[in-house]
């Protein structure tokens, strides 16, 4: 489902995201939940759930054509990273890792791509770029 006038590169990112969002979200609410143990601490936990979010609120910035998008981009390949870091560490997670890294791989493009690097745009930034 790809829009005319999105640039193939943000589809990609956006399928990536939400592709992320899905498959945190499922493995958060099943197969973590009936694992128990080390899949329930609530760090781990956490971090799923926030990279499900962040994922999904990038995919919907870049839907709408935000100028903003590479921040929520940035936000979520630092996330996405955390989450694949923390899900290899629980073990039995290789869907979630996959998919968090090809997610924070895409994100990083998309960073990169519009000039601004992660951990470079802070707030005056953001001023700067948001019509007054």
């Amino acid at each position: 489902m790809q829009s005319a006038s999105m640039h193939p590169a943000m589809q990609q990112c956006v399928d990536e995201c939400l592709h992320c969002y899905r498959t945190c979200l499922q493995m958060a609410m099943n197969h973590c939940l009936e694992a128990g143990g080390p899949h329930t601490e609530p760090e781990h936990f956490r971090l799923m759930m926030n990279c499900a979010g962040i994922c999904r609120t990038s995919a919907e910035f870049m839907l709408s054509n935000s100028p903003l998008h590479t921040v929520t981009c940035a936000a979520c390949a630092e996330v996405c990273q955390a989450c694949a870091d923390s899900c290899e560490r629980t073990g039995d997670m290789d869907e979630c890792v996959q998919a968090c890294r090809s997610c924070m791989e895409s994100c990083r493009r998309m960073v990169h791509g519009s000039g601004m690097h992660v951990g470079q745009m802070g707030t005056s930034g953001m001023q700067e770029r948001l019509p007054m």
